[in-house]
């Protein structure tokens, strides 16, 4: 505790810092912060800025910043972005934001971003899928896993999926993401001997629309994988790189063996 005071008096640390240490969450006028749930859950607290207002969001992303050296944000608006870009330049000199559709990727000049020796294949039926394949592919490439992006493969023409079939038997995971009937998880999953992870996407019209034909498709499938809730990019991301995290552990064991 004295120690944490003193870099806090001395400056060498922040106050976000020091909160962040001693109760393992930071506060400030948006919310509370996470800021150890990679250390205890291996996956770092996303920040949703949906139906957040844009300061909001870029207040809980500096916050972030500041106490991980990180911040991932997820369903980002043009306004929210515009706004979150323009604190992290305040925020820190140096600093880099990426963006992958609605998702950003902010990290310190200092940051060092992890690497694992696993791949997931993010696999997509068509490129109304791309945006939540995104999600799931920040999460990922964020986690330090290779990602190998195979896009617009649906059953409509069975041949896309057939030509990529060594690619994604190469993969330890796969997170597939469709809409419409949603289908293409359960072919993908009949194909290859890694966990499949199926996201349905809220696509479609009619009857089943929005995702819950998708779904209903997902659940009902003859093929093993597992199924996430409609759109939920993040959520298959992270538990892809859960599986990331222990291939990579398994790997780095047979190693040292």
């Amino acid at each position: 505790m004295r120690e944490l005071l003193e870099a806090v008096a001395e400056g060498s640390l922040s106050p976000a810092e020091a909160e962040a240490e001693l109760a393992g969450y930071v506060t400030d006028d948006a919310g509370r912060f996470d800021a150890t749930r990679r250390q205890r859950r291996g996956i770092p607290e996303g920040i949703l800025a949906d139906g957040k207002p844009p300061e909001a969001v870029a207040s809980l992303a500096t916050t972030a910043l500041e106490t991980t050296g990180r911040a991932l944000v997820t369903r980002l608006s043009d306004e929210q972005f515009r706004v979150l870009e323009a604190a992290v330049e305040d925020a820190e000199a140096g600093a880099t934001i990426e963006r992958w559709s609605t998702s950003a990727l902010v990290r310190s000049s200092s940051y060092e971003r992890p690497s694992l020796e696993a791949t997931v294949a993010i696999v997509t039926a068509g490129t109304v899928d791309g945006p939540v394949a995104d999600e799931a592919q920040v999460v990922c490439e964020d986690a330090g896993a290779t990602v190998d992006r195979i896009d617009d493969v649906g059953v409509a023409a069975l041949d896309r999926i057939l030509d990529q079939t060594d690619r994604i038997r190469s993969a330890d995971v796969v997170v597939v993401a469709a809409g419409r009937e949603g289908a293409l998880p359960t072919v993908v999953a009949g194909l290859v001997d890694a966990p499949v992870i199926a996201i349905p996407v809220s696509s479609g019209y009619g009857h089943g629309g929005d995702g819950e034909a998708a779904l209903a498709g997902m659940l009902q499938s003859c093929t093993v994988l597992s199924v996430v809730n409609i759109d939920a990019g993040f959520v298959a991301g992270a538990q892809a790189s859960l599986v990331a995290r222990a291939v990579d552990r398994a790997a780095r064991t047979a190693e040292r063996e």
